[in-house]
């Protein structure tokens, strides 16, 4: 009785209800939303997590070629698979939308919901917000007004609202939108690999670092961590997706194994390929270890794609993030308002405005310091704990009954 009462509150039926009357006995809604399938849902938890080998040369820099190596092979294991295993399974559980809050609701009451909830929202915003200023810097090399004053503002802007619109139209189109953006942004490391091969000196591999090069841990592990986490994050689309029980784990098993070969792989071949200074690996070293093995043409392609993945991961946590609000409305901890579908799309449309909203009031405080991907992350981690003080009464006193 739980379950289903839990299934009711977010917008799945429990069996022998039909899902489309749910919560609307005299209303049907306009459009019957297209439910994710497993390869779209596998390509938005890939970009949910990493959106590719961007970001991870960090590691090579702080502790060496051999650790990073190890690092990207065991730190699965010891992080990545146990969250996409609990994932996976809470969410095959408890199929709505909402995910973790709707675990922390069900565990421990809609006092720690509501805190999980505006914890993770928080922690959202500022690192989504990081990815049009991401996408705007690299235009600034070609247009150069966008480096600054207005123009550099109004375009930020604007490629928040247009990537915004993208998600509004439905999460089937921002799925293959993601399948797309992760084969070509994926394609020029699958060739630098594939070029490298003949010029791999495997010794490289077993590298302990340079002389002289004191090992840097919290940038190794933050490299790490911040490369294979957020699993969970998917969790919040549980109720858009096609047959969740035998969707999602299939799609987290493939993801795991997906992302990690997408971090190995080219890390592997730059190393054994490329022989520079370690204070060099830092982030975008990747681009340029592919004009030293292919030529410029191959540096330009990755560039490009860092843009394309940076675009996939805006779309990809802007979904988790607005079908998370979604959640909260359902289970009353948001106003119902939060909760109310477009006539058009059928999709939430006031947690994507609000969203958007947000992202805004961020991206300008973002875009005045021009924060790395990687640096908005930290940021978004630290800010988080800075300010769970004030959430915490915001959230208690902000529960709707």
């Amino acid at each position: 009785m739980q379950l289903e009462e839990l299934q009711s509150r977010n917008g799945v039926a429990p069996p022998g209800v039909d899902e489309e009357n749910l919560g609307h006995p005299s209303e049907q809604p306009p459009k019957t939303p297209k439910k994710l399938t497993l390869i779209p849902l596998i390509f938005l938890i890939y970009f949910e997590v990493a959106g590719g080998p961007y970001g991870e040369e960090p590691a090579v820099q702080a502790a060496g070629p051999l650790l990073a190596l190890l690092g990207f092979l065991l730190f699965p294991f010891i992080w990545s698979v146990p969250e996409a295993l609990i994932t996976a399974e809470l969410s095959t559980a408890f199929p709505g939308n909402g995910g973790f809050v709707i675990w922390a609701e069900r565990a421990f009451g809609p006092f720690f919901g509501s805190l999980m909830g505006s914890w993770k929202f928080l922690s959202g915003v500022i690192n989504i917000a990081a990815f049009p200023v991401l996408c705007v810097d690299y235009l600034e090399k070609i247009i150069h007004p966008l480096e600054s004053g207005w123009p550099r503002h109004i375009s930020i802007l604007i490629s928040t609202l247009i990537l915004s619109f993208v998600n509004y139209t439905g999460l089937a189109i921002v799925g293959w939108a993601a399948v797309l953006l992760g084969v070509i942004s994926l394609s020029p490391f699958i060739i630098m690999s594939l070029i490298a091969i003949p010029k791999i000196q495997p010794h490289r591999w077993l590298s302990l670092g340079q002389k002289g090069v004191k090992r840097d841990w919290n940038l190794f592990f933050n490299t790490l961590f911040w490369n294979l986490n957020f699993w969970d994050n998917v969790s919040t689309l549980a109720g858009e997706v096609d047959k969740p029980q035998k969707t999602f784990p299939r799609a987290l098993l493939v993801a795991v194994v997906f992302t990690c070969l997408a971090y190995l792989v080219p890390l592997f071949a730059v190393i054994g390929a490329v022989s520079v200074d370690q204070r060099d690996w830092g982030s975008g070293f990747h681009a340029d270890a592919a004009e030293m093995i292919a030529g410029k043409w191959l540096k330009v392609w990755i560039e490009v794609g860092a843009v394309l993945s940076a675009i996939g991961l805006f779309e990809a946590q802007l979904s988790s993030c607005a079908y998370q609000l979604e959640g909260m409305a359902n289970l009353a901890i948001l106003p119902k308002l939060f909760g109310s579908r477009s006539k058009w799309f059928n999709t939430p449309w006031f947690r994507d405005a609000s969203a958007v909203f947000f992202f805004c009031l961020v991206e300008e405080k973002v875009a005045r310091n021009k924060k790395t991907l990687q640096g908005a992350s930290q940021d978004s981690g630290t800010s988080s704990h800075v300010l769970n003080p004030i959430c915490i009464p915001c959230s208690y006193y902000g529960y709707c009954h």
